[in-house]
């Protein structure tokens, strides 16, 4: 029984190990720089070298080797890396190292392989490769010295495009899929429940827009506030700016005589050393500021739209029980996709995810049309 369930978990991490190395792979060939291309690289050759570490042990228990298949989710991170570039699922990678980097702790096999400890070097590399030093572009490299002397910096996945994308859609879509089925509910002409969808559309996708605009705009006037303060800072104070960058520096992994030497080489440029403060303090990219509030808004409409046209769709071509069928189905494609594209960055299963996007958006469809129906027979009646 033991060794069944040893087989069991080593074909588990085989097949976690296999996903990894395709999609660092993938990840080596749509990066356009060279150095960071390598870092990729190397980092797939590792896990090919745990994959034939599960490989034999399963071998040795004369269990059966699973195909030497890729999962979904690899292949699409993989798709959308050479789509849309490396930069683009970055963050949803890094954190699904981050959520694996602790898997191996519990399993002695793997503990005394060392397999635990290159699992999470493996994610403080992405941590360098996401968030590399302020003052070097992306495409700039990432030398061996930064990636080990930065190798506990954090950076976060969330806010990346990936999500912005899955979650806005799923807003425009569990919104606008309760109040048709709320209108159906209620047993109102099927015209009306057309013309009460693309309302519900339209408003929800301009509110949406708006909360953007307003929230990105906002943030770009509070940046450029905190980069005037800082500017301001630097002029007035530049022992007190330099003692911070060295202790910023430090607080990274750098010695002081490192982190000095790097702060007096930043401060030698005031713009360069503006640039850094900025960066380094308060988070901030001066070229970006948050990036566009037109864009954001163009955005956020577009992407709640996209979900919200599945509910009403039906509408168009048909009335009655056909249509309210027609929303339905069309409406659980969608949210069976919604659930596994969250899966994506979550690294919870596909499947599992799928089912509760499911679950979530039919108990708010019913709750909906079972209050549409309870209002439609009291004004009736």
């Amino acid at each position: 029984m033991n060794e069944t369930k040893d087989a069991g978990r080593y074909r588990e991490n085989l097949k976690g190990e296999v996903d990894s190395a395709a999609l660092y792979n993938a990840l080596a060939e749509a990066e356009q720089n060279p150095a960071i291309a390598q870092v990729y690289k190397r980092l797939a050759a590792v896990e090919d070298s745990h994959a034939e570490f599960w490989r034999r042990k399963l071998v040795k228990l004369g269990a059966k080797l699973p195909p030497p298949a890729t999962g979904f989710r690899s292949r699409l991170l993989a798709w959308l890396a050479r789509r849309f570039g490396p930069d683009f699922v970055l963050p949803v990678v890094n954190t699904l190292e981050h959520l694996d980097s602790g898997s191996y702790d519990a399993q002695p096999e793997a503990v005394a392989g060392g397999l635990p400890a290159a699992e999470r070097s493996h994610a403080r590399v992405l941590n360098a490769i996401a968030a590399p030093l302020p003052g070097r572009s992306r495409t700039a490299g990432v030398p061996g010295s930064t990636l080990a002397s930065l190798e506990g910096r954090h950076h976060a996945g969330g806010g990346n495009a990936l999500r912005a994308a899955v979650l806005g859609a799923n807003d425009g879509l569990v919104s606008n899929l309760s109040l048709v089925m709320g209108v159906a509910g209620a047993a109102v002409a099927d015209q009306n429940i057309l013309i009460t969808g693309l309302a519900g559309l339209l408003a929800g996708a301009c509110s949406m827009a708006l909360g953007e605009w307003l929230s990105v705009n906002s943030s770009r006037e509070l940046y450029q506030r905190q980069i005037d303060t800082e500017r301001q800072e630097l002029e007035e104070m530049p022992d007190e700016e330099r003692q911070e960058l060295i202790l910023i520096y430090q607080s990274k992994g750098l010695s002081e005589k490192e982190a000095r030497a790097l702060a007096d080489r930043l401060l030698s440029d005031k713009t360069q050393a503006l640039d850094t403060l900025v960066r380094e303090e308060l988070g901030i990219d001066p070229e970006q500021l948050g990036g566009s509030a037109w864009a954001a808004a163009a955005s956020s409409f577009a992407l709640f739209a996209a979900g919200a046209i599945f509910p009403v769709a039906p509408y168009f071509f048909v009335g009655g029980g056909q249509a309210v069928a027609g929303s339905l189905i069309l409406s659980a494609v969608a949210l069976v996709l919604i659930g596994m594209g969250t899966a994506l960055f979550t690294g919870r299963g596909m499947l599992f995810s799928a089912a509760r996007q499911l679950a979530f958006g039919y108990a708010a469809a019913a709750i909906t049309y079972g209050l549409g129906r309870i209002i439609g027979v009291s004004i009736a009646g």
